[in-house]
Protein backbone atom coordinates (compact mmCIF):
# COMPACT_ATOMS: atom_id res chain seq x y z
CA UNK A 1 0.00 0.00 0.00
CA UNK A 2 1.07 3.53 -1.00
CA UNK A 3 0.11 6.37 0.92
CA UNK A 4 0.66 10.14 -0.13
CA UNK A 5 0.51 12.40 2.93
CA UNK A 6 0.26 15.81 1.89
CA UNK A 7 -0.41 19.67 2.69
CA UNK A 8 1.26 22.74 3.40
CA UNK A 9 3.84 23.25 5.33
CA UNK A 10 2.55 23.83 9.02
CA UNK A 11 -0.06 21.49 8.37
CA UNK A 12 1.01 18.83 10.70
CA UNK A 13 1.44 16.69 8.00
CA UNK A 14 4.75 15.15 9.40
CA UNK A 15 3.27 14.59 12.84
CA UNK A 16 0.24 12.34 11.57
CA UNK A 17 2.41 10.97 8.62
CA UNK A 18 5.29 9.47 10.95
CA UNK A 19 2.58 8.55 13.71
CA UNK A 20 0.59 6.90 10.63
CA UNK A 21 3.54 5.19 9.35
CA UNK A 22 3.70 3.15 12.94
CA UNK A 23 0.36 2.12 12.85
CA UNK A 24 -0.11 0.45 10.22
CA UNK A 25 3.56 -0.81 9.69
CA UNK A 26 4.58 1.46 6.84
CA UNK A 27 8.29 2.84 5.62
CA UNK A 28 8.12 6.32 6.34
CA UNK A 29 9.65 8.58 4.04
CA UNK A 30 9.94 12.30 4.32
CA UNK A 31 11.22 15.10 2.03
CA UNK A 32 12.46 17.22 4.51
CA UNK A 33 14.75 14.41 5.54
CA UNK A 34 15.64 13.12 2.40
CA UNK A 35 16.36 17.04 1.46
CA UNK A 36 18.97 17.40 4.41
CA UNK A 37 20.06 14.20 3.94
CA UNK A 38 21.44 15.24 -0.24
CA UNK A 39 21.69 18.58 0.17
CA UNK A 40 24.51 19.87 2.68
CA UNK A 41 23.40 23.58 2.09
CA UNK A 42 19.85 23.86 1.11
CA UNK A 43 18.88 26.42 -1.84
CA UNK A 44 15.31 25.09 -2.30
CA UNK A 45 15.81 25.45 -6.06
CA UNK A 46 13.64 23.75 -8.71
CA UNK A 47 16.44 21.05 -9.74
CA UNK A 48 16.77 20.58 -5.31
CA UNK A 49 12.83 19.69 -5.21
CA UNK A 50 13.19 17.86 -8.22
CA UNK A 51 15.79 15.71 -6.88
CA UNK A 52 14.10 15.08 -4.08
CA UNK A 53 10.82 14.29 -5.13
CA UNK A 54 13.16 11.44 -7.42
CA UNK A 55 14.70 9.96 -4.48
CA UNK A 56 10.87 9.95 -2.74
CA UNK A 57 9.68 7.47 -6.33
CA UNK A 58 12.56 5.49 -6.28
CA UNK A 59 12.36 4.73 -2.53
CA UNK A 60 8.69 3.96 -3.48
CA UNK A 61 9.13 1.97 -5.96
CA UNK A 62 11.73 0.00 -3.76
CA UNK A 63 9.13 -0.63 -0.97
CA UNK A 64 6.42 -1.74 -3.91
CA UNK A 65 8.79 -3.97 -5.29
CA UNK A 66 9.61 -5.40 -1.89
CA UNK A 67 5.68 -6.08 -1.19
CA UNK A 68 6.45 -3.18 1.52
CA UNK A 69 3.57 -0.58 2.63
CA UNK A 70 5.18 2.98 2.56
CA UNK A 71 3.92 6.73 3.77
CA UNK A 72 5.51 9.69 1.72
CA UNK A 73 5.40 12.62 3.17
CA UNK A 74 5.49 15.74 1.32
CA UNK A 75 3.66 19.23 -0.13
CA UNK A 76 2.77 17.53 -3.40
CA UNK A 77 1.44 21.02 -4.10
CA UNK A 78 1.82 20.68 -7.55
CA UNK A 79 0.61 18.28 -10.19
CA UNK A 80 3.82 17.67 -12.29
CA UNK A 81 5.52 16.34 -8.55
CA UNK A 82 2.02 13.88 -8.01
CA UNK A 83 1.85 12.85 -11.55
CA UNK A 84 4.95 10.53 -11.52
CA UNK A 85 3.95 8.86 -8.43
CA UNK A 86 0.79 7.96 -9.95
CA UNK A 87 1.32 6.98 -13.16
CA UNK A 88 4.47 4.29 -11.36
CA UNK A 89 1.39 2.92 -9.37
CA UNK A 90 -1.86 3.13 -11.80
CA UNK A 91 -1.05 -1.05 -12.41
CA UNK A 92 -0.08 -1.84 -8.98
CA UNK A 93 -2.79 -1.05 -7.09
CA UNK A 94 -2.66 2.60 -7.07
CA UNK A 95 -1.97 5.52 -4.01
CA UNK A 96 -4.16 6.35 -1.35
CA UNK A 97 -3.59 10.58 -0.79
CA UNK A 98 -4.54 12.08 2.30
CA UNK A 99 -3.96 15.91 2.78
CA UNK A 100 -4.04 17.78 6.02
CA UNK A 101 -4.99 20.90 6.58
CA UNK A 102 -4.71 23.25 9.53
CA UNK A 103 -6.41 26.66 10.49
CA UNK A 104 -3.36 29.67 9.71
CA UNK A 105 -3.25 30.79 13.02
CA UNK A 106 -2.05 27.07 13.94
CA UNK A 107 0.27 27.41 11.20
CA UNK A 108 1.74 30.54 12.14
CA UNK A 109 2.23 29.22 15.14
CA UNK A 110 3.50 25.70 14.44
CA UNK A 111 6.05 27.60 11.93
CA UNK A 112 7.86 29.61 14.48
CA UNK A 113 8.96 26.34 15.99
CA UNK A 114 12.01 24.90 15.16
CA UNK A 115 11.42 21.58 13.34
CA UNK A 116 14.24 18.48 13.29
CA UNK A 117 14.10 18.48 9.33
CA UNK A 118 11.66 20.95 8.44
CA UNK A 119 13.02 24.62 7.35
CA UNK A 120 9.73 26.27 5.97
CA UNK A 121 8.62 29.09 7.88
CA UNK A 122 5.40 31.39 7.59
CA UNK A 123 6.96 33.01 4.45
CA UNK A 124 7.36 29.69 2.86
CA UNK A 125 3.82 28.88 3.59
CA UNK A 126 2.04 31.57 2.02
CA UNK A 127 4.35 31.24 -1.17
CA UNK A 128 3.85 27.41 -1.30
CA UNK A 129 0.21 28.43 -0.57
CA UNK A 130 -0.18 30.46 -3.79
CA UNK A 131 1.21 28.11 -6.04
CA UNK A 132 -1.18 25.25 -4.76
CA UNK A 133 -2.97 22.79 -7.64
CA UNK A 134 -5.13 21.13 -5.64
CA UNK A 135 -5.82 17.00 -5.93
CA UNK A 136 -8.69 16.68 -8.06
CA UNK A 137 -9.63 13.18 -7.28
CA UNK A 138 -11.22 11.96 -4.06
CA UNK A 139 -9.13 11.64 -1.20
CA UNK A 140 -9.39 12.11 2.68
CA UNK A 141 -9.22 15.26 4.33
CA UNK A 142 -7.94 15.84 7.80
CA UNK A 143 -8.27 19.09 9.10
CA UNK A 144 -5.51 19.22 12.22
CA UNK A 145 -5.67 21.02 15.45
CA UNK A 146 -3.43 21.05 18.33
CA UNK A 147 -5.27 17.75 20.37
CA UNK A 148 -6.67 15.67 18.01
CA UNK A 149 -3.88 12.97 16.41
CA UNK A 150 -6.20 10.03 17.75
CA UNK A 151 -9.19 11.30 15.89
CA UNK A 152 -7.49 12.02 12.98
CA UNK A 153 -5.02 8.64 12.81
CA UNK A 154 -8.40 6.79 13.58
CA UNK A 155 -10.09 8.05 10.54
CA UNK A 156 -7.25 7.64 8.45
CA UNK A 157 -6.84 3.56 9.41
CA UNK A 158 -10.67 3.26 8.77
CA UNK A 159 -10.44 5.60 5.53
CA UNK A 160 -7.55 3.16 4.35
CA UNK A 161 -9.57 -0.03 5.59
CA UNK A 162 -12.67 0.40 3.51
CA UNK A 163 -10.29 1.37 0.36
CA UNK A 164 -8.63 -1.43 0.13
Amino acid sequence: MVVIVFGLPGSGKSYFASRLAKKIKADYVNSDRIRKEMFKKRTYSEEEKEAVYHKMLELMKEAVDQNRNVILDATFHAKETRQPFMKEMETKGGIYFIEITAAENITRERLKRKRRYSEADFKVYKIISSQNEPLKKPHLVLKSTNSNIKEMLGKAVNYLENKK
